[in-house]
């Protein structure tokens, strides 16, 4: 019995046999800015590739088909925000976009933060982790369903293939999310507190994932991410942090809330999880697929964010710096205090 799917199927292998000449179809749903621009200008660098760009509409698409299907923007929390749609809704409208242009591969944009941040985390973190997203960051539990409908609907059809990249913090210096800025504030940052390993990839890098992607139709997941991570303390001297005083655990616990509080505008609830413990993965599956990052962790992270002329200070002048500013601090206390015990003294 033939089945309207089979069918449409059928179509579609005869649909490409014709055009075997022709370039291959590419259809990226979605709008992501900087990394979208780096990806289109990858993909026709490839030649013999042709690239087509929808929100959702495939009306002007009726009677065609592609061969791939690149979603990106369910992994770009400001440009769900701006069109109030969740990861799921809109990974969901791209595998609908799939399927109406009987497309055979689905190329995803995940995020690494779908392994959650947890102290007990595997170090680093491998494609085979179990997902363990922050309950209440809902956007990393919204982008961990939407892989499992990516992997849904590669299961639907045998012949499918679907390619899942879960990359590190993204950063670039055109242009980054809130949500990574958010992420690269808090890193680094803490009172009195070792801080947790990080990572930060290119978008040029992460672009170049997306292409090999496409050019050589890689089928599973695979982690983004350069070769190694920053440790703790180094993240904290590039934010450009200032030299701290020991404080009591309790003091630092509210003090860190009330900075995180007053950071660099609002900050996604349960994000705070992401800057406390380790998330670093694993890029060997996707070096070995012919993957290779062209741009460190501690370069992309310089690039991507605005450096603070702490940085560019010597250790031993920091250290005179902070020396006069405690020498300060105490001789305005006592002025403060002297000014107040004569006016107490004045009113007896």
């Amino acid at each position: 019995m033939t089945t309207l799917a089979d069918t449409a199927q059928d179509q579609a292998v005869a649909h490409r046999c014709a055009h075997a000449s022709r370039s291959l179809a590419v259809v990226l749903t979605g709008t992501t800015g900087p990394l979208q621009s780096r990806v289109v200008a990858g993909l026709e660098a490839l030649g013999g590739v042709t690239v087509f760009e929808t929100i959702g509409d495939t009306a002007a698409y009726a009677g065609d088909t592609a061969d791939v299907v690149i979603d990106m923007a369910s992994s770009d929390h400001d440009w769900l925000a701006s069109h109030r749609a969740s990861a799921t809704q809109f990974a969901s409208t791209s595998l609908g976009i799939a399927d109406e242009l009987l497309a055979d591969q689905v190329i995803f944009v995940s995020s690494a933060m779908v392994y959650g941040a947890n102290s007990n985390n595997p170090f680093p973190l491998t494609e085979e982790t179990i997902l363990r997203p922050d309950n209440e960051f809902v956007f990393a539990r919204q982008l961990a369903s939407a892989e499992e409908l990516v992997e849904q609907w590669r299961r639907s059809r045998s012949g499918r293939r679907t390619c899942v990249l879960r990359p590190a913090i993204a950063l670039a210096g055109d242009g980054n999310s809130r949500l990574a800025g958010a992420l690269v504030a808090g890193l680094g940052k803490r009172f009195a507190e070792d801080d947790p390993p990080s990572q930060f990839v290119h978008l040029d890098d992460l672009a170049a994932a997306i292409v090999l992607a496409v050019q050589e139709r890689l089928d599973g997941v695979y982690n983004v991410a350069p070769d190694g991570w920053i440790a703790g303390e180094r993240v904290r001297a590039l934010s450009g942090e200032r030299p701290r005083l020991p404080l009591p655990e309790r003091v630092s616990e509210v003090l860190g809330s009330l900075r995180w509080r007053f950071q660099r505008g609002p900050i996604a609830p349960g994000l705070r999880s992401y800057t406390h413990d380790a998330w670093v993965v694993s890029n060997g599956r996707l070096i070995d697929a012919g993957w290779t990052p062209t741009v460190t962790n501690e370069q992309a992270y310089v690039e991507g964010t605005e450096a603070s002329w702490w940085t560019m200070v010597s250790p031993k002048r920091r250290q005179e710096l902070a020396l006069g500013a405690g020498i300060v601090a105490v001789a305005i206390a006592l002025i403060v205090g002297g000014v107040l015990g004569r006016r107490w003294l004045n009113r007896r």
